[in-house]
């Protein structure tokens, strides 16, 4: 591929688009609330905050979908863009700054996306085998250049076992860590919906 030119008032939409997409959501998640103040005065019926709030559960399987790569996407020698569901992004793998492993679930089982986030605040959940190579490679280019007083991106230990640049049996940890941290999400939310219902 060739080289890929971003310019900067590209990357501010593409940040400014990704915070719509996660407050949209944000505010669906919060729709029972706003369910509960109208049936408090008495312009909807009592169910309501339920019926918002089994809808609203959705909110949970799109918050970190939103920033996942779709096809198609490109690759050149120092981004990587794709479309999400919120516009296109591209990832400058030159001045990356985060990479974390994030694991969800659903009935299909355990979901992987490697969230990288660089300079310019621009996040990209990279889950295909040939992004996560060239995701590879950077890491280990700005590694390197950490010798010569370059900063280097905070990578954690999941995502380095993941990417394969650290020793690990697996993953089992960070799935279990992330299952309870999604399951004590959810039932916090449900609790605060029935809550909200008077069940």
């Amino acid at each position: 591929m060739g080289a890929t030119t971003i310019s900067s008032g590209e990357r501010a939409r593409a940040v400014v688009r990704a915070r719509r997409g996660s407050g949209l959501v944000v505010a669906f998640l919060l729709l029972p609330c706003g369910g509960y103040a109208l049936a408090r005065a008495g312009m909807l019926p009592e169910g309501t905050p339920l019926a918002l709030g089994l809808l609203s559960l959705i909110g949970f399987v799109l918050l970190p979908a939103l920033c996942e790569q779709l096809a198609p996407f490109r690759h050149s020698s120092s981004h990587l863009t794709a479309r999400t569901l919120t516009g296109e992004r591209s990832v400058d793998l030159d001045r990356l700054t985060t990479v974390r492993l994030v694991t969800t679930f659903s009935y299909g089982g355990a979901h992987r996306l490697l969230l990288v986030r660089d300079a310019h605040g621009v996040r990209l959940g990279v889950t295909t085998r040939r992004s996560v190579k060239k995701l590879r490679r950077a890491v280990e280019r700005a590694e390197a250049n950490a010798a010569r007083g370059i900063p280097a991106p905070r990578v954690s230990r999941a995502a380095r076992v993941h990417l394969g640049l650290a020793p690990g049996h697996g993953l089992i940890g960070h799935a279990v860590l992330g299952f309870l941290l999604q399951a004590v999400s959810v039932s916090l939310y449900v609790s605060a919906v029935l809550r909200l219902s008077g069940q």
